[in-house]
C-alpha cells in the first residue's frame, strides 16, 4: 500500500510539474494571460493527463510505473536516444510557436476551427487509453519486459501503432486548438519523426519480441488502416 501511495504521489508530482510547464510555456510565449485559446487547451490537455493517470493507477499501476521511466536516460538504443530529443524540440516548437503567432497575430483561426482543434486533442487522448488499456506493457521508452507478448487485439488488430496513431491525432490539433496556423507546420517534421521512431521500434521488436514479426505480418498497416 505505501508503494502504491508512492508511486502515485510521483505519478501525479510529475503530471502537475508538466501541466505547470506547459501553462507558463504558453503564457510566456504569448506574453499574456489573455490567450483563451492557450487556456482552454491546456485544460483539456491537462485533465485528460490526469485522468489517465488516476485511471490507470487504480486499474493497472505496473502500467504507471513503466511510464514513468522515461526521457533520454531511459532510452537504451542510440538512435531512439536522437529521436526522442528530435521530438522533444519539435515539440516545445508545436506549444510555444501558436504563442508568438498570437502575440504578433500573424493569422486568425475561426472558434469552430479551435474547438474542432481541441476535440482531436481529446479524441487522441481517448485514443491512448484503449491502447493502455490493452497493453500494459505500453512503456514511454522501446523496451522488452520479462513476461511480455505480443498484443494483437483490440487497436492492434487495426493498426500496430495504435498508440503513436493516437498521439499524432492529438499533435495534428495542437496547433489549431492554439490559434495557430502556421503551427501546423511543425506537424510535418512531428509526423517524419515518429514514422522514423516506430520504424525503428519495429527492427528493436523483431529481435527481441517473439512473435512479433508474425504480427507484423498479420497486421499490414503501422498507422492508418488502408493507407500506412
Amino acid at each position: 500500500m505505501a508503494k502504491k501511495r508512492s508511486l502515485g504521489m510521483r505519478a501525479f508530482l510529475g503530471v502537475g510539474f508538466f501541466a505547470l510547464i506547459m501553462a507558463a510555456a504558453l503564457c510566456l510565449s504569448a506574453w499574456s494571460l489573455r490567450y483563451w485559446q492557450g487556456w482552454t487547451f491546456w485544460a483539456v490537455f491537462a485533465a485528460s493527463n490526469a485522468w489517465l493517470t488516476m485511471h490507470f493507477l487504480k486499474k493497472d499501476p505496473a502500467l504507471i510505473e513503466r511510464r514513468m521511466k522515461s526521457g533520454l536516460s531511459a532510452e537504451k538504443e542510440k538512435s531512439q536516444k536522437i529521436i526522442q530529443r528530435l521530438i522533444m524540440l519539435v515539440f516545445i516548437a508545436l506549444v510555444i510557436f501558436p504563442g508568438f503567432d498570437h502575440r504578433y497575430g500573424w493569422s486568425r483561426v475561426p472558434i469552430w476551427a479551435v474547438a474542432a482543434g481541441d476535440a482531436l486533442v481529446a479524441l487522441g487522448m481517448c485514443l491512448v487509453y484503449f491502447v493502455f488499456r490493452e497493453n500494459s506493457f505500453a512503456a514511454s521508452v522501446i523496451q522488452v519486459d520479462t513476461g511480455q507478448s505480443v498484443i494483437s487485439t483490440g487497436p492492434y488488430g487495426h493498426v500496430r501503432h495504435p498508440m503513436y496513431a493516437g498521439v499524432l491525432v492529438m499533435l495534428l490539433g495542437v496547433p489549431v486548438a492554439l490559434g495557430s496556423v502556421w503551427g501546423m507546420l511543425f506537424c510535418v517534421p512531428m509526423v517524419l519523426l515518429i514514422v522514423w521512431r516506430l520504424t525503428d521500434e519495429e527492427k528493436f521488436l523483431k529481435k527481441n519480441l517473439a512473435g512479433y514479426e508474425a504480427y507484423c505480418a498479420k497486421t499490414r498497416y503501422r498507422l492508418v488502416p488502408g493507407v500506412f
